[in-house]
């Protein structure tokens, strides 16, 4: 199922990414991110990378932000104040 998940990814990264100029805020990429997270966490790592997504916008900070335990408990924390 994860490799299901992380196809999308991959073909976004070698085919549609190298058209536009790198202009993540974050570290790793969001695309890396998502596929880091889905590697650790299955499916519970898309909704993370999609977390990763909306808070990648002109008004955040950026910096690292590697995948980690603490982020599922934020898209936790989003999905039950829903």
């Amino acid at each position: 199922m994860k490799s299901i998940l992380i196809l999308p990814i991959k073909l976004y990264q070698k085919y549609i990414s190298p058209l536009f100029a790198p202009r993540c805020k974050y570290y790793p990429s969001c695309s890396t991110y998502t596929e880091l997270a889905i590697k650790e966490f299955g499916l519970k790592g898309l909704l993370m990378g999609l977390y990763r997504f909306v808070r990648c916008n002109p008004f955040s900070h950026g910096g690292v932000d590697y995948p980690s335990k603490s982020a599922i408990n934020v898209v936790r924390e989003r999905q039950l104040s829903c």
